[in-house]
């Protein structure tokens, strides 16, 4: 039945006035049960309305469309919130229903219950006025900025979507997710349950493949460990020497697709700091690099999918309860991030910025030429993989991967000394004293992998050493200082990346220690000129982004 027929009124000014009716919203609100609530519905020919189901006017998608002034304000619904309202109030007797994802829990209720239940009306009268809030809060922030005045109030609606164990610690209950009401998740759940920290991972690391992907147009892979990367890398063929420090044979690197070849290298920057990683990779889940998770000691991976091999690969993992996530292809998260800390919000412009090769025109000094093209691939990946590691920040990068990632310094020159000791380390583990190790059959992967850095650093205590030599058939002769040192001279065209300026010369000179050619950092401090003559010195090339990095 059409709305005028049942109120006897037309609708008039072009629609605006519809439902707006006595007959409307007496039906809905009349209270049962009350005898003069009642006789006044007799008396003006009210019928008693049980149940609405509405969709709000699309404002918000209005105003993402691009709408002008006037189409927005047209699209500003008043007759659907206001049935909303009434229904919601009067939930001991009527329903109200505001989205299709409530339809089957509603028709389910009324074939179990002959009608809906009252815990139902209570839950879904609560979630109507949290709608009712989020409208009425879009409609008036987007109201306020075409005025350029100072937002009066800002609303935010969230819908509960699966509870957590618990959050950061295990003291820190309860704990859950909610997604922006009338908007999803960036993540599908295939398999396990993801914790509060996973699911950090997650949403970095797969933010860093994707722009890894978009910027290089290559392959991508992450390996995350407490919102931070140990690893990232692109799709780049192996050598014969990366093959044998990654315990792959060449014949088998050949065979790697790009994305099993992306994490094989993203593991391999720090395979110590990534057991136990939440992998991201930017492509299809294929087979091939589902066996290269199946035997690494990883928590969980997302991806924008998986093939029907890969996935029972992965889901048979840990006992069946490897995490597994679907980033959801059309995903756009909104362009105002909030975060609530110790009962202040914090709202910012998005990170959205995507680091390309543009950002790599500025060389600030005279060796211009060696900037080649898998330079500023490099320099890509470095900077990328910074973008989202923990403040203040460096990255060293070679051949397409991460070798050294220094994370949450105070210090800038301490994230150099940091990621370098790593840089150091990996490059190590291509000698060919570490590379000749020979271990007793039954040692682990990882007891091989953390046997190997403990050879190269060399600073067994004496009961460590015990233990540490019982995993050999023989004894191995030490890595001393003179070869480590012999080795890591021959070190050469490493990028180093900064998430901001290099505040002194100190950082350049201790990244010459680790085989640096290349430097990008955004510049801007009041040392520039210090700092690029230090690069001079040591032939570097620097380019200088104009982009900061910081994430906290």
């Amino acid at each position: 039945m059409d709305v005028s027929e049942y109120t006897g009124s037309p609708e008039c000014l072009d629609g605006r006035v519809k439902t707006l009716h006595p007959k409307i919203h007496g039906g809905l609100l009349g209270v049962r049960g009350n005898k003069s609530h009642e006789e006044q519905m007799e008396e003006q020919g009210i019928g008693k309305i049980d149940m609405t189901i509405l969709n709000l006017y699309p404002f918000e998608e209005t105003v993402r469309g691009g709408g002008d002034f006037n189409q927005c304000i047209e699209n500003i619904d008043i007759g659907g919130p206001s049935m909303l309202r009434s229904t919601a109030k009067n939930h001991a007797a009527t329903t109200i229903v505001t989205s299709p994802d409530q339809y089957e829990e509603v028709i389910k209720c009324i074939e179990d219950h002959g009608g809906t239940t009252l815990t139902l009306r209570k839950k879904f009268a609560a979630r109507a006025f949290s709608l009712s809030a989020a409208y009425d809060s879009a409609i008036a922030n987007w109201f306020t900025n075409q005025l350029e005045e100072e937002k009066p109030v800002t609303t935010r609606v969230y819908k509960p979507e699966f509870p957590l164990k618990y959050g950061c610690n295990p003291h820190q209950k309860p704990a859950g997710i909610s997604s922006i009401l009338n908007s999803k998740l960036p993540f599908d759940v295939l398999n396990g349950v993801p914790g509060y920290i996973n699911l950090l991972d997650a949403a970095n690391a797969w933010q860093l493949v994707k722009e890894l992907r978009e910027a290089t147009g290559l392959a991508a892979a992450a390996s995350f460990k407490h919102v931070s990367p140990a690893g990232a890398a692109v799709a780049v063929p192996l050598s014969d020497v990366e093959c044998a420090a990654y315990e792959i044979t060449p014949e088998a690197a050949k065979e790697l697709t790009p994305v099993a070849l992306a994490y094989l290298r993203a593991r391999n920057a720090d395979p110590m700091c990534s057991f136990g990683d939440f992998a991201a990779v930017s492509d299809i889940v294929d087979a091939a690099t589902a066996m290269i998770l199946k035997k690494e000691v990883s928590d969980g991976i997302v991806a924008p999918g998986y093939t029907p091999e890969a996935l029972e690969i992965l889901k048979a993992k840990k006992g069946g309860n490897f995490i597994v996530l679907e980033a959801i292809k059309d995903f756009y998260p909104e362009e105002i991030e909030y975060r609530e800390v110790y009962g202040m919000t914090f709202a910012q412009k998005r990170n959205d910025v995507i680091i390309t090769k543009e950002h790599m025109a500025n060389i600030a000094t005279s060796k211009k030429e060696i900037v080649t093209d898998s330079v500023v691939r490099d320099m890509i990946v470095a900077s990328i993989c910074i973008k989202y590691t923990q403040s203040n920040s460096v990255g060293f990068a070679k051949d397409g991967m991460m070798v050294g990632v220094g994370a949450g310094q105070q210090s800038r020159v301490d994230c150099v000394k940091l990621a370098g000791r790593k840089v150091k380390t990996w490059y190590l583990r291509q000698h060919e004293k570490v590379l000749g190790l020979k271990f007793k059959a039954g040692v682990k992967r990882q007891d091989r992998v953390n046997a190997r850095v403990r050879y190269i650093e060399g600073d067994f205590t004496p009961e460590e050493r015990i233990r540490w030599e019982d995993q050999f058939e023989d004894v191995p002769e030490p890595l001393t200082d003179a070869e480590k040192n012999d080795f890591m001279s021959k070190a050469t065209g490493v990028t180093i990346s900064s998430d901001a300026f290099f505040p002194f010369r100190d950082s350049i000179d201790h990244a010459s220690k680790y085989g640096v050619s290349y430097i990008v950092q955004p510049g801007g401090s009041v040392q520039d000129v210090q700092v690029t003559s230090a690069a001079e010195e040591y032939g570097m090339a620097m380019c200088m982004t104009g982009v900061r990095l910081f994430h906290h």
